[in-house]
C-alpha cells in the first residue's frame, strides 16, 4: 500500500517512515502541507498520514485542500498531547479518518493503517463500479441503467441496423433529439448526414420549400434553386422534430415520400428519388393529437414501425446518479472545473425533485452547479434556491448563490459592475466561469471589464 508521510520533524518523519516500510508499504515524505501536495501528483497514496502543526501549510489547511481537489484518500492526524479538541476537528469537520496522539502507539498505528487501507480499497472499488455502471449505462449520448432505459436502448439497438422509420414520443427534455442521433450513429447511414428538423419552428409558408426545396423562380423570392431538408439529408438520417405541429396538408406530401422515397422540388418537373431515413418525434401523445387533427392516422401508423417512449425522469429516478456523473465529467472538461460529485444530501434532494423539465432541466441545474462550485464537492448551496426544498421544480430557477447589495440611488451600470466584481470575486478571477454564471459570452465580459475598468488581479482564464 503506498503511504504519504507529512511531518516538519524529520526524526519523527524518518522514524514512522522506517516502521511502515518494515510492514511492506511504499512511502513517500513531505515536510509540509505544500510538499505533500507536490507529492501527491505523482505518488497517488492509498493514505495520509500528517501532523497538524507545520509551517507553510498545516495539516488543516491540507486536509482543506485534499476536500476541495476531491482527492481525499484517508487521512491518519497526528496530535500532541492536550490538543484532542483539535484532532476531532480534523476528524469531524474536515474528514480525516482518524487520530493518533503522540508519542505514537505502534500497535494502534498498525491498526488504523490496517482499517484505513479497507477504506482506501473500498473508495477505489466504488470508483471503478461508478465508472463501469456509466460505461454499461451509457448508448451515445444517451444515459441511463434504470429498466425503461436499458429498454430503450434494446430497441434502438434493434433498429438501428435498418432503414425502418422511427416514431419517438416522451415529454419536452426527454431526449428524443439524443436517441434520434444514437440510431443515426449506430446505423449504416452514419457517415452521411442527419438533418434535424423543428417542424414547430418552420412558417407555414414556407415548410415546403424547406422540406423539398425549391426551383429558381418558382415564387416570389426564388432568385435561385435551392435544395430543401430531405435532399441535405441523402444518404443519412432526417428527424423531423414536433411532427404534430407540421401543417396536415405537409403531412400527407411526407406520407408520399415516405410510401414512394420520390418527391418535387417546388416549382419543379422532375421527380427526384430520395435515399434517406426518416426519424419523427413528438411530445404529445400520438393519439391525443390524432383527434385533434394535428397528426394524420395513416402517417401515425407509417412512421410507427418502431414507437419507442423515452420515459420521463421522473420514472426513472434511479438514473440520476449515473446521469450527475456523465454531466459532471462533460462540465469538467468543458469550464476547465474539478467538481468531483454530489454531497449526499444534494444527491438525496435531487432524487426527490419533480423535474417537469425531465434530464434537460437536469442538466441545466448541474451546469450551473458546476460552474458555482469550481472543485470538490456540489452542495444544496451550489443549486438555485428554487432547488433547495425536496420536491420542488423550477426548470427555469436561476437564483444566484450569493447575493449583493444594491443600493436605491445606484445607476444600473453601478449595479452592473458591482456584479461583475462580486461574481469574479466568487470564481477566483475565473473569467470563463464567471461569464458562464452571469449568462454572457467571455468577450462580452472582456468590453464590460474595460468598460468599468474592473481589476481582475490574476488573469485567470
Amino acid at each position: 500500500m503506498k503511504l504519504l508521510i507529512v511531518d516538519d520533524e524529520k526524526q519523527q518523519r524518518d522514524s514512522i517512515a522506517s516502521i511502515v516500510q518494515a510492514w511492506g508499504h511504499e512511502i513517500a515524505v513531505a515536510a509540509n502541507g505544500v510538499e505533500a501536495l507536490e507529492v501527491m501528483g505523482a505518488f497517488a497514496p492509498a493514505v495520509i498520514i500528517t501532523d497538524l502543526k507545520m509551517p507553510v501549510m498545516d495539516g488543516f489547511e491540507l486536509l482543506n485542500k485534499l476536500r476541495e481537489s476531491g482527492n481525499f484518500p484517508p487521512t491518519i492526524v497526528l496530535t500532541a498531547f492536550g490538543s484532542l479538541d483539535k484532532a476531532l476537528s480534523a476528524v469531524h469537520d474536515l474528514g480525516g479518518f482518524w487520530f493518533l496522539e503522540k508519542p505514537i502507539s505502534i500497535s494502534a498505528l498498525e491498526l488504523l493503517l490496517e482499517r484505513a487501507g479497507a477504506q482506501s480499497r473500498l473508495l477505489e472499488e466504488n470508483l471503478i463500479l461508478r465508472r463501469e455502471l456509466i460505461r454499461r449505462g451509457v448508448l451515445c449520448e444517451l444515459v441511463g441503467v434504470s429498466k425503461p432505459m436499458q429498454e430503450v436502448f434494446d430497441t434502438i439497438r434493434q433498429v438501428a441496423p435498418t432503414d425502418a422509420p422511427v416514431l419517438l414520443t416522451g415529454e419536452s427534455g426527454t431526449g428524443k433529439e439524443l436517441a434520434a442521433r444514437a440510431i443515426h450513429s449506430l446505423s449504416a447511414r452514419k457517415h452521411g448526414p442527419f438533418i434535424a428538423v423543428n417542424c414547430a419552428a418552420l412558417p407555414d409558408a414556407l415548410i415546403e420549400s424547406e422540406m423539398f426545396g425549391h426551383e429558381k423562380g418558382a415564387f416570389t423570392g426564388a432568385v435561385d434553386r435551392r435544395i430543401g431538408c430531405i435532399e441535405m439529408a441523402e444518404k443519412g438520417t432526417l428527424f423531423l422534430d414536433e411532427l404534430s405541429e407540421m401543417p396536415v396538408q405537409m403531412q400527407a406530401k411526407l406520407l408520399r415520400v415516405l410510401q414512394d422515397f420520390r418527391y418535387r422540388r417546388v416549382g419543379g418537373k422532375q421527380e427526384i428519388q430520395a435515399d434517406v431515413r426518416v426519424i419523427a418525434a413528438t411530445n404529445r401523445p400520438p393519439r391525443e393529437a390524432i383527434e385533434l387533427g394535428t397528426l394524420r392516422e395513416d402517417l401515425f401508423y407509417r412512421l410507427t414501425v418502431f414507437h419507442i417512449v423515452l420515459p420521463p425522469l421522473r420514472d426513472r429516478t434511479d438514473d440520476i446518479d449515473s446521469l450527475v456523473e456523465f454531466m459532471i465529467q462533460g462540465f469538467n472538461a468543458k469550464y476547465g472545473t474539478r467538481v468531483t460529485a454530489l454531497s449526499g444530501p444534494t444527491r438525496d434532494l435531487l432524487k426527490s425533485l419533480r423535474w417537469e423539465g425531465n434530464v434537460r432541466e437536469l442538466r441545466n441545474v448541474m451546469e450551473r452547479a458546476v460552474i458555482v462550485a469550481g472543485s470538490g464537492e456540489i452542495t444544496n448551496e451550489h443549486l438555485p434556491s428554487s432547488y433547495r426544498t425536496p420536491g420542488a421544480s423550477a426548470s427555469n430557477g436561476n437564483a444566484p448563490a450569493a447575493g449583493v447589495g444594491v443600493d436605491i440611488g445606484m445607476t444600473l451600470d453601478e449595479a452592473e459592475q458591482l456584479l461583475i466584481e462580486a461574481t469574479l470575486k466568487h470564481t477566483g478571477n475565473n473569467k470563463t466561469r464567471a461569464a458562464a454564471i452571469l449568462g454572457i459570452s467571455a468577450k462580452t465580459l472582456h468590453i464590460k471589464l474595460r468598460q468599468y475598468r474592473v481589476s481582475v488581479g490574476d488573469e485567470s482564464e
